[in-house]
């Protein structure tokens, strides 16, 4: 059986996705941007991205400067050419060491990686001008940004303190990531065990969390892991033993029924025998002729699995358009349609795909073939939304 958890991790799916809604774009902030909760595939990070600290201030010039090199944070309306104007570089090998051109507008926040190190700021330097509000450290919406950090404290104008840069500690220094063709900020992300919003933040990515061929990325630092419990307790006290829950309530009395009693079983479902074929008035029909051979279970298995012989037809459930068309981490191909009613149906376990991105296909059109391990997987998704499949099914 296939593992399709593994599935999840082509995260360019979603990304594609939220680009191409009817309204342009969907509420990021409903979904789980680093697809933690798809499939169950033992990739759960969460604890990583609880831990994230929050990128370092920078000086008067917008330069973070750290022992083994420096960066520079764009401000609104910069461009490389401006930052090259400020920091006294050329132009012309600023853009060449972060694979963008000179006069590109650069998002506010966003991180230039500098190829040599800059000297100081001259004495009674103007304070770098904020950022405005929301602007920029990657646009993935999260509620709980920000609570429970330190705010920086920002330098004024002509303080002593600003004429010099401040080195932050060698610990605190972050990894650079160099992004190479394919990939995304996604795989970024889960390749170091850091959250994608985190990783937005520290590089003021945009809101579609676009990244380009030779781009600098730093990694975030971790923080301090959350403690387990907040319990204080006076010197010499000890600490306080948990109570049962038998000492809130008794526990109930039970009826123990004799060992020879016979135990009813309720009557197991045979997969086997799941309707292939139409046979209700649902919305979609079977992608593929064979049974289903493991069910939707809401956060375990977030489609089905359908048996289905290796070269035999996947074909779309309904009439729509394609979405978007990627690949998981084996290089097998995930499609995915878009339908009206803000549903979509995501189609894995395949090759030889007959489809492309933008292509309208009607029901019963063919997808592509199944692979040799016989396996397809079928998902449909209300918005981001998982739900039973076969409830749509005719």
């Amino acid at each position: 059986m296939m593992n399709f958890g593994r599935m999840a991790m082509a995260a360019g799916v979603l990304a594609m996705l939220a680009a191409c809604s009817p309204q342009g774009g969907m509420d990021l902030s409903q979904l789980d941007p680093d697809l933690r909760g798809w499939g169950g595939g033992g990739l759960d990070t969460a604890s990583a991205a609880a831990a994230a600290s929050p990128r370092p201030a920078p000086d008067t010039r917008g330069v973070i400067s750290y022992p083994g090199y420096q960066v520079a944070v764009a401000r609104a309306g910069d461009t490389i050419a401006t930052i090259a104007a400020r920091l006294g570089m050329n132009a012309a090998q600023l853009a060449t060491y972060n694979a963008i051109d000179a006069n590109a507008p650069l998002n506010p926040g966003a991180v230039v990686a500098l190829p040599g190190r800059v000297a100081a700021a001259p004495a009674g330097a103007a304070v770098a001008p904020p950022l405005a509000a929301g602007a920029a450290s990657g646009a993935v919406s999260d509620p709980f940004a920000g609570q429970g950090m330190k705010k920086p404290n920002v330098p004024t104008a002509g303080a002593a303190a600003a004429a010099q840069p401040v080195t932050q500690p060698a610990a605190s220094q972050p990894r650079q990531h160099v992004v190479t063709a394919g990939e995304t900020a996604w795989s970024v992300a889960r390749k170091y065990n850091v959250a994608v919003n985190d990783l937005a933040a520290w590089n003021g990515l945009t809101g579609s969390m676009a990244l380009r061929t030779g781009q600098r990325l730093l990694i975030p630092v971790a923080g301090k892991a959350p403690s387990a419990a907040n319990v204080v307790t006076a010197p010499g006290a000890g600490s306080p033993t948990p109570r049962p829950p038998s000492a809130a309530e008794p526990l109930p009395k039970e009826k123990t029924a004799p060992a020879s009693k016979p135990v009813d079983k309720p009557a197991a479902p045979d997969l086997g025998k799941t309707r292939t074929a139409a046979s209700g008035s649902g919305k979609f029909r079977m992608p593929a002729n064979g049974a289903i051979i493991r069910t939707y279970q809401k956060g375990k298995n977030d489609g089905i699995d359908i048996s289905a012989a290796p070269g035999s037809s996947v074909t779309a459930a309904g009439s729509g358009t394609v979405a978007a068309i990627t690949r998981d981490v084996d290089q097998v191909p995930i499609i995915v349609v878009r339908h009206d009613n803000n549903l979509m149906t995501v189609y894995a376990g395949l090759d030889d795909v007959t489809v492309q991105k933008g292509q309208k296909v009607s029901a019963g059109a063919q997808l592509g073939k199944a692979r040799g391990k016989g396996v397809v997987h079928f998902e449909v998704r209300n918005g981001f939304d998982s739900v039973d499949p076969e409830k749509y099914l005719n």
